[in-house]
């Protein structure tokens, strides 16, 4: 049985491209099922998730994003050219998801303390928690038949996201999962040996 589940694990892939086939109701609520009984501190359960179907909304959604984006690879002195590209290729992939999913953070139900340090670790307990759900939404994903891929890119612009959702105060936009049928599987990433990050018994730089 560990056999089999490594296999799974190691057959998931990020999926970006997608067929132009929806993906039924059922199947999409099994996989926010799935990140629904993920782990999370103190059983909490921080995480929203905004599920996004419609086009019109995906696709100003996705241009907002790239607008903020092209912003900040202005101030890198990225080529106008390469700005636009760029950008342009998000909008596209974003868009044309079948589904897109914006899991959130809320602190409402985690604990409250008086200090600055232990309001931080809560926060960061929080974020782990939502990352546990959506890692289980990308396994449900994947032994559905569905592609999904996880973007990062809402923490660089949270106040485009909350604008273009209409998120009320207090839910910080996380990530942003695209899921849909892939139209093809890429072959893994390269991944680092199991004695390059294996410490046993505390750290040591000989192993």
């Amino acid at each position: 049985m560990t056999l089999d589940i490594i296999g799974f694990l190691k057959e998931r892939r990020s999926i970006r491209e997608y067929l132009p086939k929806n993906v039924p109701d059922k199947v999409l609520y099994s996989v926010l099922e799935a990140a629904r009984w993920a782990p999370s501190a103190h059983n909490a359960q921080p995480w929203r998730f905004v599920v996004i179907k419609d086009p019109v909304l995906k696709r100003k959604l996705a241009k907002a994003m790239a607008s903020s984006w092209k912003r900040d690879m202005s101030k890198d002195m990225v080529p106008k050219e390469a700005r636009e590209n760029l950008a342009r290729a998000s909008v596209e992939r974003f868009s044309s998801a079948p589904v897109v999913v914006v899991p959130c953070l809320t602190m409402a139900e985690m604990d409250h303390y008086p200090d600055k340090w232990r309001r931080r670790i809560e926060f960061i307990m929080a974020v782990q928690s939502v990352a546990a759900a959506i890692q289980n939404m990308l396994l449900a994903a994947h032994a559905m038949g569905l592609g999904a891929c996880w973007f990062c890119a809402p923490l660089f612009c949270p106040r485009t996201v909350r604008k273009m959702l209409k998120l009320p105060p207090g839910l910080e936009p996380q990530a942003l999962i695209t899921i849909g049928y892939p139209i093809s599987v890429p072959n893994p990433p390269p991944r680092k040996p199991l004695k390059e990050i294996m410490h046993l018994n505390g750290w040591s730089e000989t192993k």
